[in-house]
């Protein structure tokens, strides 16, 4: 009579963690997920010096602008606005800097659209290496900017005395509203370039060859395909570069020193105390800039939130 058979089955590991007791599975799975959580906070450790240096330089000057505006020896007040509001002079300064934004905003849209357009059709290497030079160019401002000007455009500069000798220009004030509006345009310029450049990323090669068929001329194609498709980028760019030009404050300073009345000059006048000090007084105009710049910030995301192109 032969034995019977046995069959020895491991042991089951389910079976054993179910008969475990609970207190035993909840701090098991506690021990099994502190790893896990503390590396999804690891992120934000990274994130402590960024944190420092934007409420230091970001938060704590913007605190300290909204603060000082309303105080006037001590006080709450609205003394400095009613200041601002009635003088010809500070006026004035919005008026010019609005001015200066405008002309050198849309100028340098028109310029960085053909130039958008006319990149887009050369090969791929040349659109690196202008792309690259265009990135470099966006950052040169500030006091080199200002002395290249000045060599070529002054009143002695290399320019303007070839143009001069040429016949097609008579004279050249680089110091005047016209040799600003050129100076704003030329840093307008590539920071446009660099923004309409994805734009055009939107424009499918097929839509030129079906105007063609359609009977549709090259500017009837760019006025009635192009320029709607464009439209969101081109005004979202332009506000962009608006809000640029009235921030723009070195190179004009370097220029022009306090000879041509702008908001961000007076704003250095009256915090560097040159004449006289009154820190509160440029916190309200810094803050009346800091609210047209919000607006304009404010109808670039709106635009950019009504964009179609990808």
């Amino acid at each position: 009579m032969s034995e019977p058979l046995t069959v020895n089955f491991p042991p089951d590991s389910s079976l054993s963690q179910a008969r475990a007791p609970r207190h035993h599975r909840h701090k098991a799975s506690s021990v099994a997920a502190k790893p896990a959580t503390w590396r999804r906070a690891l992120p934000l450790l990274w994130l402590l010096p960024f944190a420092l240096l934007f409420g230091l330089f970001q938060l704590a000057p913007m605190i300290w602008v909204m603060v000082n505006a309303f105080q006037v020896d001590g006080h709450w007040s609205l003394a400095n606005f009613k200041e601002i509001i009635d003088s010809p002079f500070y006026l004035q300064s919005f008026t010019n800097s609005i001015d200066l934004a405008l002309w050198s905003s849309l100028l340098g849209l028109l310029i960085a659209l053909a130039g958008t357009a006319a990149l887009r059709q050369v090969p791929g290497k040349l659109q690196d290496m202008v792309v690259a030079f265009t990135t470099m160019a966006s950052n040169f401002s500030g006091v080199p900017l200002a002395f290249a000007f000045i060599v070529l455009l002054g009143m002695n500069g290399a320019l303007t005395l070839l143009l001069q000798e040429a016949g097609i220009v008579e004279s050249f004030n680089l110091y005047s509203r016209s040799g600003l509006i050129v100076l704003y345009t030329y840093f307008q310029i590539p920071l446009a370039i660099l923004l309409l450049y994805p734009a055009f990323d939107g424009l499918q090669e097929d839509w030129r060859d079906a105007a063609a068929l359609l009977g549709a001329r090259p500017w009837q194609y760019w006025l009635r395909v192009v320029l709607p498709v464009l439209t969101p980028a081109l005004l979202g760019t332009f506000i962009i570069l608006l809000a640029n030009a009235l921030g723009a404050y070195a190179s004009t300073f370097a220029l022009m020193t306090s000879n041509y009345n702008l908001v961000t000059i007076q704003i250095s006048a009256l915090v560097a105390g040159d004449i006289f000090l009154e820190p509160q007084l440029a916190a309200a105009l810094s803050l009346l800039l800091m609210i047209i710049l919000l607006l304009v910030t404010a109808v670039n995301q709106w635009i950019i939130s009504r964009s179609r192109y990808e």
